[in-house]
């Protein structure tokens, strides 16, 4: 495969039908000049050393070395470099939970977002060991083989939607059963199967799947998104909720009972995503007694230069056109070899010749070693006008070249939180914090952090940012009034939260107790009703009739039951969410 590193420098080709055009029209002007002085046949008999077409040759040489110049800055590559490592570590599994019922909000932004954010956390704190995405529905389907390409992972997590899956639904034991047969097929290695979802089964089978993930030598943890209130199910674009075939909202609840019969009987553990950070700590204590393996990664791959090659052919271009003279040799033109030129002429050709092949050697790697800068550079200018992608684009390429480059990182951030992804430009804030050496910048992250949390009303996380940067820059008055502001939103959320509560157990209260009266009414009106009915009087042939009939009812029941057990099993989809 054959590209170009810096493709821009390629409209420095321009330049050479300029100076062609420019050649051609000096040399017709000479031409005119010298039938000003006299007959050409007897101007061509006065200067027999003067040559017609060496001076073209010369000048189509020169041209030609100033374009291979130009592809040479344009740093042509070739072909691929993989590398191959030797790491120790896991090999997880993540399947996704993408239903309807995620888009619910009732954790901040909303539990698709926070699953999003949670991923993230996970890629980052994996370094030797292979991860895979599943994401399922009332369908499910490999998003990500599993891979140490954790740069991969992050981007497919951007496109990640419910709208991705036709069939909705949730359906934990096909997830699960994918999963199991989307390892490697080394032994001897840990294998976890991370399920993060909001325990909605709507097709049931999950613990059987877990069970026999467990028997297979795999690990089944399952991280509950959402709170056991719930929450309706938005409908993106519309403002409105979901409703269930009789016209009812639907209300959306985290299932924490079948979430922790699913990881028990996975051998896993559960774990109740409340805060990132808490539920990462106790996701990895748990991943750090899985057994670990030396594995073989193939960890990413690179083009090679060939710009010397395109070297080699200009310093012959050059030598060429340096022994090639102007004039002709009269004593030699029979062998067809050329006069030497002066000693000065042709040393200073020389010196030029050597300054030329040494710049043109060094420039590809001088570019090499600044184009995190430029990339920076090239990002700061998209971002000042506007063009956040493009600006991401360029500031994800400086972080290829320099991954140790807090600037870059810091910068992504921006452009992301500006295009609003702001899970991801949370997690590169926490990036570059851990980079960053300046402290001033360093709060700057923090503080970036937290106003990212507080837009989403995540008043503790943002609290937490707003510390952290204020420890860096005490005279930081804008952060100060931040946390200020986010300690009273916080209040006023928690105390909303306990009237919400109150009231919902007082109306439980309510309920149980009118629940209780009807049943007393209704188990008096039933004693009446015996007392008062006579008891019917039943002959013998009429109880026969009655026995023969429930026989028969029940041999066609059994004949239906073993006619259904032949059949395929279908699975219908009840719920869309």
């Amino acid at each position: 495969m054959f590209r170009f590193e810096d493709p821009i420098y390629l409209w420095l080709l321009v330049l050479i039908p300029i100076l062609a055009l420019v050649r051609f029209i000096s040399y017709r002007n000479q031409r005119k000049r010298l039938r000003k002085f006299g007959d050409p046949s007897l101007l061509k008999e006065l200067m027999p050393d003067v040559s017609r077409f060496r001076p073209s040759v010369k000048f189509w040489l020169l041209l030609g070395a100033l374009a291979l110049m130009i592809v040479m800055l344009a740093r042509p590559q070739m072909g691929t470099k993989i590398n191959h490592e030797k790491r120790v570590g896991i090999e997880t599994i993540i399947a996704m939970d993408i239903s309807n019922s995620m888009r619910a909000e009732d954790i901040i932004p909303s539990r698709l977002d926070r699953s999003k954010m949670m991923i993230e956390n996970l890629v980052d704190h994996f370094s030797n060991d292979k991860i895979g995405l599943i994401v399922f529905a009332g369908d499910a389907f490999v998003q990500l083989p599993i891979t140490s390409d954790y740069v991969s992972a992050k981007m497919f997590l951007s496109s990640i939607d419910p709208s991705m899956i036709a069939t909705q639904g949730t359906d934990i034991a096909r997830a699960i059963e994918m999963a199991t047969h989307s390892f490697t097929q080394e032994e001897g290695i840990g294998k976890a199967i991370i399920v993060i979802t909001d325990g909605e089964d709507h097709e049931g089978g999950a613990l059987q799947a877990a069970e026999a993930a467990k028997d297979a030598g795999m690990r089944v943890y399952v991280l509950g998104v959402g709170s056991v209130n719930g929450a309706p199910i938005p409908i993106p674009g519309t403002g409105g909720y979901m409703t269930d075939r009789s016209g009812n909202t639907v209300m959306s609840a985290l299932n924490e009972d079948m979430c922790k019969q699913v990881a028990q009987a996975g051998g896993g553990a559960y774990i109740h995503v409340e805060n990132n950070s808490a539920a990462q700590q106790q996701l990895d204590s748990e991943l750090d007694k899985l057994a670990k393996k030396e594995t073989t990664t193939t960890i990413y791959s690179e083009f090679d230069e060939q710009f010397q090659a395109v070297g080699v052919l200009v310093l012959l271009f050059l030598i060429i056109e340096i022994c090639v003279l102007d004039r002709r040799n009269p004593l030699l033109k029979n062998l067809s070899l050329f006069k030497r030129g002066e000693r000065r002429e042709v040393q200073a050709r020389l010196i030029l010749l050597a300054v030329i092949s040494l710049s043109s050697c060094f420039s590809p790697l001088t570019s090499m070693a600044q184009t995190d800068r430029q990339y920076i550079r090239q990002g700061n200018k998209l971002f000042r006008s506007g063009d956040y992608p493009n600006a991401e684009v360029s500031y994800r390429k400086a972080i290829e070249k320099n991954p140790r480059n807090p600037q870059a990182v810091f910068n992504l951030g921006n452009a992301l939180m500006a295009q609003k992804k702001d899970s991801a430009a949370v997690v590169q804030f926490e990036n570059a914090s851990k980079l960053e050496t300046n402290p001033l910048r360093k709060a700057k992250a923090y503080h970036n952090m937290g106003v990212v949390c507080q837009s989403h009303k995540m008043y503790g996380e943002a609290i937490e940012a707003y510390k952290n940067a204020l420890r860096l820059n005490p005279e930081d008055n804008e952060t100060r009034y931040n946390l200020v502001l986010c300690k009273h939103q916080q209040q006023k959320q928690q105390q909303k939260q306990q009237q919400n509560q109150q009231g919902n157990d007082d109306k439980k209260q309510d309920n149980k107790k009118d629940q209780q009266k009807q049943d007393q009414q209704k188990d008096k009106q039933d004693d009446k009703k015996q007392q008062e009915q006579p008891k019917p009087q039943m002959s013998k042939e009429n109880a026969e009739q009655l026995l023969n009939a429930a026989i028969q009812n029940e041999k066609q029941t059994q004949d239906k039951l073993q006619k259904a057990q032949q059949q395929p099993q279908r699975r219908s989809i009840q719920n869309n969410w």
